[in-house]
């Protein structure tokens, strides 16, 4: 088995080269595109040492504005195999469901899996009610969940996930697009047009789906040389069956003093016929359910409707990414990431980045090649794992060979059989 942490005798735990050179050269390269509406869709070619080690397939479904940086050609697809936790779907109560939703969603932000399933589930009480209103019963149950994705798109960059805990009766899916803007001083990043969120779905709670929508964030610090990230912008968790709404609102910090990354929320009733409210302050006070206020990088907390009293959601300050365990390099395929990536993130890691663009370059020409053998047969590449076109609802669907390999991931066999692409 091959963890996260260990590819060709490389530690991965320690950074890349910190030379505020490739800040300036990022900067220099980034000045050419101001005014430009969608970096994300154009096509250029970074030097190998301002590429993120980690193919972009490679990294966890939060929108991380390090996927800004990274490069990722068609087609490939990434495998990952994780004994994991989803502590969703435990409650019995709709808005305790919705609260467990909210709880993931604050740990994603900070690409956090848990090892073992200790979160208890979530059951708000009645405001007469004088017991605790979480009721701490985790077990440390290990669960495990599995992990696809794959490029569904060159231009423009979209990547299909789907994410299966069959033990829990979980699954989760979206696409992963962004769309960037450089403004001379910033970039915005926001969701490209195929990313309409993530679907969770809790096939054990009458198939409720949740959509959970992405804010918009600013990567500034380019003048100073000190990158920094802030959300200033609203996002929505919504779950149709149960008719239960969320509204979290990201504030700006102030230009003085240090960053506090508030967030602020209200989940309440809504009609899906009619959904309407996408301000906090647009919600009737007699549809809220609770509200939501603390910092996204440390505690949030929820107080229910009609109480004072404030309620830990998560506390996220202690939290860490776990190892993803993934296929050894030797049974992946070879246009799999870590295995495409392989030779270029070798050199990055070892700092030799003259050999890792010649890699890079050499790996691009190969997949241009490709490119020409199919135009010349007259034949369009479609993703294997997930249906083809994008599916315009935002939920991918896997195709007969997605089905077959989640089903193999749950036995741990990583078995992939080759299929000509070119």
């Amino acid at each position: 088995m091959s963890h996260d942490t260990a590819l060709h005798g490389i530690d991965y735990t320690k950074p890349a080269s910190e030379d505020p050179s490739r800040l300036r050269t990022f900067f220099s390269i980034l000045r050419k595109f101001i005014g430009v509406t969608d970096i994300a869709t154009a096509r250029f070619s970074l030097p190998a040492q301002l590429l993120e080690p980690t193919p972009n397939l490679v990294l966890e479904l939060s929108r991380s504005p390090r996927k800004f940086y990274q490069v990722c050609l068609e087609p490939k697809v990434h495998r990952k195999h994780k004994s994991d936790s989803f502590s969703i779907g435990k409650s019995d109560d709709e808005l305790g469901r919705m609260l467990e939703v909210l709880r993931f969603w604050f740990t994603k932000d900070v690409c956090y899996w848990e090892i073992e399933d200790y979160r208890p589930p979530v059951f708000p009480n009645s405001v007469e009610d004088t017991s605790p209103v979480v009721q701490t019963v985790g077990n440390g149950e290990k669960v495990r969940i599995s992990y696809i994705t794959e490029q569904t798109s060159h231009h423009p960059p979209v990547s299909a996930f789907y994410v299966d805990c069959p033990q829990r009766g979980i699954t989760a899916r979206g696409f992963d697009q962004i769309s960037a803007k450089f403004s001379g001083t910033s970039i915005r990043i926001a969701p490209g047009q195929h990313n309409l969120g993530i679907f969770i779905s809790l096939h054990r709670r009458d198939n409720e789906e949740y959509r959970l929508t992405h804010p918009a964030a600013h990567i500034g610090g380019w003048l100073r040389g000190s990158l920094s990230i802030s959300v200033s912008d609203t996002c929505y968790v919504s779950c149709a069956k149960t008719k239960i709404k969320a509204i979290l609102q990201y504030l700006e910090d102030g230009w003085l003093g240090r960053s506090h990354y508030r967030v602020v929320g209200v989940i309440f009733r809504y009609d899906p016929e009619n959904d309407n409210k996408t301000k906090i302050k647009e919600v009737p006070e007699g549809d809220v359910l609770a509200k939501i206020d603390g910092s996204w990088h440390e505690q949030v907390y929820y107080t229910l409707a009609g109480s004072s009293e404030r309620q830990l959601l998560i506390d996220i300050s202690p939290l860490f990414p776990a190892a993803k365990v993934v296929p050894p390099e030797e049974v992946q395929l070879p246009n799999e990431s870590r295995r495409c990536w392989s030779e270029v993130t070798a050199a990055i890691h070892a700092r030799q980045y003259s050999l890792a663009t010649q890699r890079k370059h050499e790996l691009e020409d190969r997949q241009r090649v490709r490119a020409a053998i199919r135009m010349e047969k007259n034949h369009e590449w479609k993703p294997r794992f997930f249906k083809y076109p994008i599916d315009s609802s935002g939920r991918p669907e896997l195709t007969a060979d997605g089905e077959k390999v989640l089903e193999r991931l749950r036995r741990d066999d990583y078995t992939l059989e080759e299929k000509d692409v070119a």
